[in-house]
């Protein structure tokens, strides 16, 4: 894992000469084709070194990390065109990249608090200092205090388990099972709020619409994700209290689902659109992961990487159109068939994979976390079915009105896509269409 590490600390200093701004990017995507061929797939940590290890969870997640960092600068050519600190940028976002491999690879619980902490500071730099509107310093002061404040029981919670065990290794505590409620609740909470769960989830939109195209991949990219790999990491020493407690949030999230995605239906900005659409996958992907079963973490945990994509994909096109017509409102937005007909395609390939059709990662993910949900508990079929019900309307009603209808008659200049968004679409969207074929990847890690 330091090898990683050290690749990506020697890119930061290249950020600082001109003109080096392509280069960093070409790297990022050498560093996660090599970290393809590591291909270690085996559910305990393996490539240790000091306190970093990689096991099936992190390795996805970390692949993720690299592949949507590479992507982001790509997507991000107008902060490099209009020489808007490009250096700053580029040296912001390896920072970010940085410590997210080492949350994803941390084994000491400690650190991975840590870190989990600390990506957030180069996220924030990026919605402060790319944002559009002056509304980001509102969405910034958001995001750092509902994941901030709920983070401090959870240090408090981890000093507790050190004193109890001895030990904050990951592969230690899974031996132990604590009957603790006020630890189940002050470790859980931080990572509701990350995933984030229904009521805690005003901060997610707010920060979406206020950041540059890069910020929205990465929030939506990955560090949503960071909350789903911590339940994951912390349920093997909590499962007695899970067991007992867990319908709570299975609840919420399940009802929230359906009350978000009805939020959405009633969106005219494309990007908190998608910002919504992405808080009613995760409820699912969190009352998956809370029901304790097989099918229910390998379900998360494939369309935590599937919504990894296919989100961040569709944040790249509503840039796209945004570059083109300086609007994100669905009213200004419309009869795009006419103005980018090449472009259509890709709306619809990523629209369809938002609403898990084959043959997406999103679709393995959801057949079995509906498999785990369901058999969880009967009732929850009615809730489950508004879901996906909803899911498909409001990513049609997304699709149909973007696409259809008379375009705005302000929009004069014709204007097809550049080879960059097309690659940078295609590089989103093949990842998420070709991982099914190798969805033991996804299922047999337990």
């Amino acid at each position: 894992m330091l090898k990683l590490i050290f690749f990506v600390m020697f890119l930061m200093p290249i950020c600082f000469i001109n003109g080096m701004f392509w280069m960093v990017q070409s790297m990022l995507f050498v560093i996660s084709f090599i970290f393809i061929m590591f291909n270690f797939y085996s559910n305990y940590f393996m490539n240790i070194s000091y306190f970093l290890g990689c096991d099936m969870i992190s390795y996805g997640l970390i692949l993720l990390s690299l592949w949507i960092c590479s992507l982001m600068l790509m997507a991000s050519e107008s902060v490099f065109k209009y020489n808007n600190y490009s250096n700053l940028f580029l040296l912001n976002i390896l920072f970010l990249l940085f410590f997210l491999i080492l949350t994803f690879s941390s084994m000491s619980l400690f650190m991975f608090y840590l870190f989990f902490e600390s990506s957030l500071i180069p996220t924030l730099f990026l919605i402060l200092g790319w944002g559009y509107q002056p509304e980001r310093l509102q969405a910034g002061v958001y995001l750092l205090f509902y994941t901030l404040l709920v983070s401090l029981p959870m240090l408090v919670g981890i000093f507790y388990l050190y004193s109890n065990v001895g030990s904050m290794h990951f592969y230690i505590l899974s031996n132990y099972l604590f009957e603790y409620e006020l630890l189940y609740f002050s470790l859980i909470l931080a990572f509701l709020v990350k995933m984030p769960m229904f009521l805690v989830h005003l901060w997610l939109p707010k920060a979406h619409v206020e950041a540059p195209v890069s910020g929205s991949m990465i929030l939506a990219g990955i560090m949503l994700k960071l909350g789903g790999y911590g339940l994951l990491r912390v349920f093997s020493f909590l499962q007695a209290l899970a067991v007992k407690y867990n319908f709570l949030w299975i609840s919420i999230s399940l009802v929230g689902g359906v009350l978000i995605s009805l939020v959405c239906l009633r969106q005219t900005d494309l990007k908190a659109l998608i910002a919504y659409s992405s808080v009613a996958h995760m409820g699912i992907v969190l009352a998956g992961l809370m029901t304790m079963t097989y099918w229910g973490l390998c379900g998360s945990y494939t369309l935590m990487i599937a919504h990894g994509l296919c989100s961040s994909g569709l944040f790249c096109l509503a840039n796209i159109t945004y570059e083109r017509l300086g609007s994100r409102s669905l009213l200004i937005n419309k009869g795009l068939l006419n103005f980018m007909p090449s472009m259509t395609l890709w709306w619809f390939l990523l629209s369809s994979a938002n609403m898990a059709a084959p043959p997406t990662l999103n679709l393995l993910g959801e057949i079995s976390l509906l498999n785990s949900i369901v058999s969880w508990s009967w009732v929850s079929m009615i809730m489950l079915s508004l879901v996906s019900f909803f899911s498909a309307a409001y990513t049609l009603y997304l699709y149909a009105y973007s696409q259809h209808g008379k375009g705005f008659s302000g929009v004069y200049s014709f204007s097809e896509g550049k080879l960059r968004e097309y690659l940078l679409l295609f590089l989103h969207w093949v990842p998420l269409n070709l991982l099914i074929l190798s969805g033991d990847m996804c299922m047999l890690w337990l």
